[in-house]
């Protein structure tokens, strides 16, 4: 059994476009393939744990990776951040969630305003640092709350901080979380704040998500009801709606994430310490930006020692993702891709896990891994890794 495991979601890191892609407007996307060629990439320490060795990988991988590695298959219908925990957690999600394309029914956006008192703006899809400059200057002189979705399943607030309060921002949400339910049930309400003057507005670290709570039985609340630690890091508390964790830690970017989660290597605790690192997605992938997105798994790559130095015998760690966003697609949106996996721990053979058929199989040999019975759609590859 082992004693403490270290999951690491780059949130977005996909490697190559799914089978069914085509159905999702995605086809031909890759993330990694998008920033391989910046100057700015560097992964050496990934490729040594064997991410140059995944099938359709287009990296030099190493004779010998150090660990197992593989791809997975979404098989959840979507491409969010949501879904794409849910399944790792070994939830699949076989119906969308609903999607706005066209912005928020009138009747959606009536109930809102009559709920917390304020009027609306904008409700159609935008671009989250477009939308705070195209009506960030009329939602200080109205007071009214910006509201706008994406490709994902979101209805998101945007209001500026020396106007409308971070905890009445947050109150707006919860107020939107519960009116938003049934087929209008979307994954996530986002508190977007911001800050500045027109036309210099800058969003703050002060987001927060409020999430549909998962809807089957987790790998988080198998491990927790087993009387094991959930120790959450980013926004994975967000993600499951507060179910299945233990202990909660915010954080303000990838680096606060990546020194958060090594502290608490120091720590004994028997478990899962499950992270989140936001800023691949969220700063660089839905702003198209190759560079810096090649930038960011370049500062994860320099802590990889760093982290592996933190494991102990009966430790083990797995890095994955949770979607795409490919930075060189020509929309904004996640994108439709498989996801790395890599394996790394004492007594990990060196070994091709090849291509999974689901997300789900993580969450089902953590369980295994920790002696937790847990029943999903996934396959535990515990014996496969184990020498």
């Amino acid at each position: 059994m082992r004693k403490r495991i270290f999951l690491i979601v780059l949130d977005s890191f996909g490697i190559g476009a799914l089978p069914d892609a085509d159905k999702f407007g995605d086809q031909g996307a890759s993330t990694l393939g998008s920033i391989v060629n910046s100057k700015h990439f560097k992964a050496d320490n990934l490729i040594k744990l064997g991410l140059g060795s995944i099938e359709g990988v287009s990296l030099n991988g190493t004779e010998k990776p150090l660990g197992a590695y593989g791809r997975c298959i979404e098989r959840s219908m979507g491409k969010d951040t949501t879904v794409g925990h849910w399944e790792i957690a070994g939830v699949i999600s076989k119906s969308p969630l609903p999607t706005y394309p066209n912005g928020f029914d009138d009747e959606i956006i009536k109930e809102f305003e009559g709920l917390t008192g304020r009027g609306v703006l904008c409700n159609k899809p935008y671009s989250g640092t477009k939308v705070i400059e195209d009506y960030g200057r009329e939602h200080i002189e109205t007071g009214k709350l910006i509201v706008y979705t994406s490709a994902d399943s979101v209805f998101q607030i945007a209001a500026h901080e020396d106007y409308v309060s971070v905890s009445d921002l947050y109150k707006y949400c919860e107020i939107a979380r519960k009116m938003l339910t049934g087929r209008h049930g979307v994954g996530r309400v986002i508190a977007r704040p911001f800050i500045g003057e027109y036309p210099n507005f800058k969003r703050t670290s002060n987001r927060h998500d409020f999430s549909l709570e998962p809807t089957g039985k987790t790998a988080l609340d198998a491990i927790k009801e087993h009387g094991y630690e959930v120790i959450s890091v980013g926004k994975i508390n967000d993600i499951f709606a507060s179910r299945g964790i233990s202990e909660s830690n915010p954080t303000k970017s990838n680096e606060h994430g990546i020194l958060t989660t090594l502290e608490i290597m120091k720590r004994d605790f028997t478990g899962l310490c499950f992270t989140n690192l936001v800023d691949f997605d969220m700063v660089y992938g839905h702003r198209n930006d190759i560079d810096g997105y090649a930038r960011a798994i370049s500062e994860f790559d320099s802590y990889l020692p760093k982290i592996i130095d933190g494991l102990r015998d009966d430790d083990l760690l797995i890095i994955t993702a949770d979607h795409g966003c490919d930075p060189g697609d020509v929309s904004t949106d996640h994108t439709r891709e498989y996801i790395p996996l890599l394996v790394y721990g004492k007594g990990i053979a060196s070994k091709n896990l090849g291509t999974r058929s689901t997300y789900a199989d993580i969450g089902a040999t953590i369980c295994d891994f920790l002696g937790v019975d847990f029943d999903c759609e996934g396959k535990s590859f515990k014996n496969e890794v184990s020498i």
